[in-house]
């Protein structure tokens, strides 16, 4: 349980820090980071992302991932506290960084999100 939270509490941070510093967040960081470290299928990673932003981004569409039973909403509201730090603590590093330095870095995210997610899936087979 706590090591649960210690591991929802690093995610939210670092969502937090990348959107704030990047623009980056749920789809890019959460949604990843809920499947290979909490284990999450993709759908129920989709749907616990959209929950943590639920009013001002995905009401809708967390109604219907939470009909099939797809969202957990403990770890959506520690993730939602967590990204709120973070994004606060990315948007204070990003100020200091100048355009160029920003676009490497969000590039080189996105290369790395994208060589882990067609190339190593770590997670236990069913």
């Amino acid at each position: 349980m706590i090591n649960e939270i210690l591991i929802l509490l690093a995610i939210g941070i670092c969502a937090g820090i990348l959107s704030g510093l990047l623009g980056v967040g749920g789809g890019t960081v959460i949604v990843p980071s809920l499947v290979f470290f909490m284990g999450m299928n993709q759908h129920e990673a989709q749907g616990t992302s959209l929950a943590l932003m639920l009013l001002p981004i995905g009401l809708w569409a967390t109604k219907k991932y939470h009909d099939k039973g797809a969202v957990n909403i403990k770890f959506a509201m520690i993730l939602a506290g967590a990204f709120v730090l973070g994004s606060f603590a990315g948007a204070k590093i990003s100020l200091n960084l100048d355009e160029v330095q920003i676009k490497r870095t969000f590039a080189m995210v996105l290369i790395a999100i994208a060589l882990k997610t067609l190339l190593f899936d770590l997670r236990k087979k069913d």
